[in-house]
């Protein structure tokens, strides 16, 4: 039986350090911001990138293609490995599909190579919560199968829970409408948004002010970690550019859920260029989703 390499996206945004001591391959979505179109191989600092933001640039996002795909699999099948690739929303980007493309291409000509495609129905660390909880199914011994079944099953307990400072930023990517956008940026009103069964994002309230926007994602984690509470050793925390929100987020998980174990990191760029700076996103294992 061959041994098997788990692929994500940057989309994911897991930290550098954790990809590299996990074994965690990653396709990478491209971004272009005041003419400049950045990939794996030259990134702009996350912190420059929503400087730009802050000053008026305005980022374009571009998703993987069958092509880009392909090539990255291939440098793993020619090292003898089947691949589990753990891929970024299709309710937000074709990437998944492109994925699959080239993971068919490649089965058809190479049929003793697998390549399973799990379509996560996550972003940002809802994305890389889901590619932790796999990793540890890998490290207990699942074999290729076993873990995508698993990754199919969790990724349905995986809840996003996250504001925004400004919602034009989801308008102008298409991921709410013009009139949700208008009724975000009253003044003193804050969304509360999720990513629901579909991938999709979807607001589910609104309160005024950003320490109570903040607090709601918590309360509504308490509700939805009910019968979960062992499956939450630890809880994924992103944020656009605001680490002072998303500590603050964290400490009120810790007082209100008694979870004092967290992952912090940026929304990365990709994923930034479409929520902008001050997002915060609160990831862990509950129901609904």
């Amino acid at each position: 039986m061959r041994e098997y390499v788990i692929f994500t996206d940057n989309t994911a945004d897991l930290p550098a350090d954790y990809l590299s001591k996990n074994g965690v391959e990653k396709l990478f979505l491209n971004y272009t911001i005041d003419g400049q179109t950045y990939d794996q191989t030259n990134e702009l600092p996350v912190q420059e990138f929503y400087e730009k933001m802050r000053g008026g640039s305005m980022p374009t996002t571009s998703q993987i293609n069958p092509e880009n795909a392909r090539e990255a699999f291939m440098q793993k099948v020619k090292e003898g490995y089947d691949i589990l690739y753990i891929a970024f929303s299709s309710g937000l980007s074709g990437s998944c599909g492109s994925a699959q493309i080239a993971a068919n291409q490649i089965m058809e000509e190479m049929p003793e190579v697998k390549i399973l495609v799990v379509d996560s129905l996550c972003a940002s660390l809802g994305e890389g919560l889901l590619v932790h909880k796999v990793l540890k199914k890998k490290a207990e011994g699942a074999t290729l199968a076993e873990a995508a079944a698993y990754a199919e099953e969790m990724k349905m307990k995986i809840c996003h829970n996250f504001t925004v400072d400004d919602l034009f930023h989801l308008y102008r990517g298409g991921r709410v409408t013009r009139a949700t956008a208008i009724v975000g940026s009253l003044a003193g009103i804050k969304p509360v948004l999720h990513v629901d069964d579909e991938g999709h994002l979807i607001p589910i309230g609104k309160v005024r002010g950003r320490k109570k926007s903040l607090h709601a994602l918590v309360e509504r984690m308490q509700k939805q970690i009910k019968g979960y509470e062992a499956d939450n050793d630890v809880v994924f925390i992103s944020h656009g550019d605001c680490i002072e929100d998303a500590q603050y987020v964290a400490n009120k998980v810790k007082e209100l859920c008694g979870i004092d174990a967290f992952l912090i990191n940026y929304v990365g760029s990709t994923i930034g260029a479409h929520s902008g700076p001050g997002t915060v996103a609160l990831f862990f294992v509950g129901s609904p989703r």
